[in-house]
């Protein structure tokens, strides 16, 4: 069942998005070559916790990080650990955090220094694609066209859109119904209606679609070794469209 939010629930979400979104632009003031990746992740920790949050990922099935840390190849689902970032590299940094009882999440994909075109046509391309499904999103419109929409834009850019992690509602519970791929047959699915909330985020490749997971039990990596990209925001259906919950009040603005 899509629960759908009420205002008062909606206060609480947009309080957890702008932390979320706040937390990403420190973040990205911080990715450096030489950093590591746990302090990443201890950054992000103290700055949810100090604006009166958690952080989602914590303990959540028992993933030991606040945020998720995805390197070059790891697609999602990344380990906060010792490993030093590199000049060149990209790393997906996924973040949630819980205020009140209501969640926030949102994932970007950030180059470390100076990266190759390759990897910031990846970045560019992944990017567009969410925005092209979240502009399509308004009261009555089948769910899926939102997915096609993600595809269209990954697939004519010579990119994979991952088929096994998908999108997903949000709310009370870090993941609610609907889940939603970023790929489909538009004008199916579930129509929206406003007060859903939404966590719309494309997983693209350079390669082949096809991914595994690491011993560890979490890192989710290409099995061809190509480099991927993560991008997500949580939104809420309005009567006329949508809003973009994790995003800071200048970005709104």
């Amino acid at each position: 069942m899509i629960v759908c939010k009420s205002e008062a629930e909606l206060r609480l979400m947009r309080e957890a998005g702008r932390i979320v979104a706040d937390t990403h632009r420190l973040l990205k003031q911080s990715i450096r070559p030489g950093i590591t990746t746990h302090e990443l992740d201890q950054i992000a920790e103290t700055y949810i916790r100090s604006r009166g949050a958690v952080p989602s990922f914590k303990g959540y099935n028992q993933f030991p990080g606040s945020i998720c840390t995805s390197v070059n190849d790891q697609l999602v689902h990344g380990i906060p650990g010792n490993q030093k970032l590199a000049d060149g590299d990209i790393i997906s940094i996924d973040i949630g955090a819980q205020y009140q009882g209501y969640h926030g999440d949102s994932a970007w994909t950030y180059g470390v220094g100076t990266i190759s075109a390759e990897a910031q046509r990846l970045l560019d391309v992944a990017e567009q694609s969410l925005y092209a499904g979240l502009e399509l999103i308004k009261p009555d419109v089948r769910l899926f066209t939102i997915s096609h929409a993600v595809q269209k834009v990954v697939e004519n850019a010579g990119f994979s859109v991952v088929r096994e992690y998908v999108g997903h509602g949000i709310g009370a519970k870090l993941h609610e119904e609907p889940q939603i791929p970023n790929y489909g047959i538009p004008d199916r699915g579930p129509r929206l209606k406003p007060g859903m909330v939404l966590c719309i985020e494309p997983m693209v490749n350079i390669g082949e679609r096809y991914v595994r997971t690491l011993e560890d039990n979490w890192t989710v990596v290409t099995v061809d070794g190509s480099w991927c990209a993560h991008f997500e925001h949580t939104v809420a259906v309005t009567e006329d469209g949508y809003e973009i919950l994790t995003q800071s009040d200048a970005e709104a603005g």
